[in-house]
């Protein structure tokens, strides 16, 4: 059966480690995710805080406060080789403390930098290199917290356990959606602009203080103990064919995640003209249908294999993703239906995300598996999830057409769906590969 040879190296850990390390790989995802969400959710008042009084109307600014978001992805595959290399070298666990510690400081910083009004041009560059920072560590934390909770999965379980990455995101991105609705909803606009949008931002900081707490109790895993007493001493090449495959596998998954769970809010607030509160609600619809499917799909994948469960998810993504947005599209439409169809494309989007994490776990080997996997997501998000709001946002404002964000999602899973129905070289192929 798919899905039931142990990561390589791994002994059977007991019930206690396995429980602290499922919170402890997890939590970081959930603080990394509502940061990222906030910011999405957010970015029509951010881009009237920092980039608006730079000149320019209103898409200009929020295509300058999406540059800002991407600059910070492609900062994500320099964290993934950084960090990925201290964790594959020295342990898990060290490396993990700082990757959380570097993100809930900065996103917390965020929430206290001047503005454009306070500090004039400086503050547009103080917040783009808050972002460049933030994404050094989150390029580090998936790779770390996929391999903590892969490396200590019983056999059989890596899609589950895996899958507990993508739904700590999907709670994440609910929380910072949540927030952002609530602290919009319960202040007026005028409070909103003036001091409200800084508050999701500074709760970064007692959640961080939370992962930290879990993290300082995390054991080793027994995969990295296994290869540090037997095969430590042998060197383990991270393949670039691999690396590649692995990041085409798992774009369709960045490029629709982002497209409909967190570049969505902006989107209709400039192309449908919805006001805050209905495009927030509207995010947080299709976030609850993304958590739902995840952990189903992770299981799901321990028995028939991650490749099936992945590209059934890219393909009908491809084939729903214009329906959908027609359908939001439509004035006559009833606000049921937009909901279901808003929770039916973020479920397609769990469908990838679920099995994503173990797919990528079980393509490197102990010794490169946190640089490789880390660095495979970090490109993948780099290229069409950090791009997709600075496309979008570019393409409909040029072109008129408000069909864009469904064209992109679509184009993204039709390469993933191609990238998952090649195999990899029988020569380059990892023993615990055949689970994917």
């Amino acid at each position: 059966m798919a899905g039931t040879k142990p990561v390589s190296g791994a002994r059977a850990p007991s019930r206690g480690p396995v429980v602290r390390a499922v919170a402890a790989g997890s939590v970081g995802n959930l603080v990394e995710w509502y940061e990222f969400g906030v910011y999405g959710f957010l970015a029509t008042e951010l881009a009237e805080r920092f980039f608006a009084p730079a000149g320019g109307g209103t898409a200009e600014a929020l295509v300058r406060t999406y540059a800002s978001f991407a600059l910070a992805f492609f900062f994500r595959p320099l964290g993934a080789v950084l960090f990925g290399r201290l964790g594959d070298r020295w342990g898990r666990r060290p490396v993990l403390l700082a990757v959380v510690a570097l993100m809930s400081g900065t996103t917390t910083l965020i929430g206290v930098l001047p503005t454009y009004a306070t500090a004039g041009a400086l503050a547009p560059w103080l917040l783009t290199f808050l972002r460049a920072v933030q994404g050094l560590s989150a390029g580090g934390e998936f790779g770390g917290a996929v391999t903590v909770l892969t490396e200590f999965a019983p056999s059989g379980r890596r899609g589950l356990y895996g899958a507990w990455q993508s739904f700590t995101v999907a709670l994440g991105l609910l929380c910072g959606a949540g927030v952002a609705a609530l602290t919009a909803t319960v202040l007026s606009g005028p409070q909103l602009a003036a001091w409200g949008w800084r508050l999701p931002f500074l709760l970064a900081l007692p959640l961080g203080l939370v992962a930290l707490w879990l993290r300082a109790g995390l054991a080793e895993t027994p995969s990295f103990l296994a290869d540090a007493e037997g095969e430590g001493a042998r060197t383990v090449r991270l393949g670039f064919g691999a690396l590649l495959l692995a990041a085409a596998r798992v774009a369709g998954w960045s490029a629709a995640g982002y497209t409909f769970l967190v570049v969505l809010p902006s989107y209709l607030q400039v192309s449908l003209h919805a006001d805050v509160r209905q495009a927030l609600l509207s995010a947080a619809v299709a976030n609850a249908g993304f958590a739902v499917a995840i952990l189903p799909a992770g299981l799901l994948s321990d028995r028939v294999g991650r490749r099936p469960v992945l590209l059934a998810g890219a393909v009908l993504v491809s084939v729903t993703a214009l329906p959908v947005l027609n359908l939001l599209q439509d004035p006559g439409a009833s606000g049921p239906a937009k909901g279901w169809a808003l929770a039916a494309a973020g479920a397609m989007v769990g469908l990838m995300a679920g099995p994503g994490p173990a797919l990528l776990a079980e393509t490197f080997p102990t010794r490169v598996r946190w640089t490789g996997l880390g660095l495979a997501y970090a490109l993948a998000n780099a290229v069409f999830s950090g791009c997709a709001g600075l496309i979008i946002t570019e393409a409909v404002r040029r072109t008129g057409n408000p069909d864009v964000p469904a064209y992109y999602a679509a184009t993204a899973c039709a390469v993933s769906a191609l990238a998952l129905l090649g195999r990899p070289s029988k020569k380059r192929k990892h023993p615990s590969e055949k689970a994917s």
